[in-house]
């Protein structure tokens, strides 16, 4: 069975950078060996991995990939330390509109 990775790495400068792969220590060792000078990761080597999750279906991996890509810093912390009950908070619709917040 084939599985694809959606990973966060933590580079040099503390930002996070989200990926996906089918060979996840061959992608992190690319990433540190800056095989591609164009790439976000070239100039904030080292990288570390923080996290990933494993897929069977390339499909879900991808929509997980890009759903991560959109999260916020503090929401990826999150994750990375397996707080889910700070990503439920933080995925919490905070507009004054919202029928929560409605009097």
């Amino acid at each position: 069975m084939k599985f694809y990775y959606v990973y966060i790495l933590r580079c040099n400068d503390n930002s996070l950078y989200v990926g996906i792969t089918n060979d996840l220590e061959r992608r992190v060792n690319e990433h540190n060996e800056g095989k591609l000078p164009n790439a976000y990761t070239f100039r904030k080597r080292p990288v570390v991995l923080e996290w990933f999750q494993d897929f069977t279906e390339p499909n879900q991996a991808i929509y997980f990939e890009k759903k991560l890509k959109g999260w916020s810093k503090q929401k990826k912390e999150a994750l990375i330390k397996g707080d889910f009950d700070r990503i439920e908070s933080l995925a919490e619709c905070r507009n004054a509109t919202h029928n929560k917040y409605k009097p």
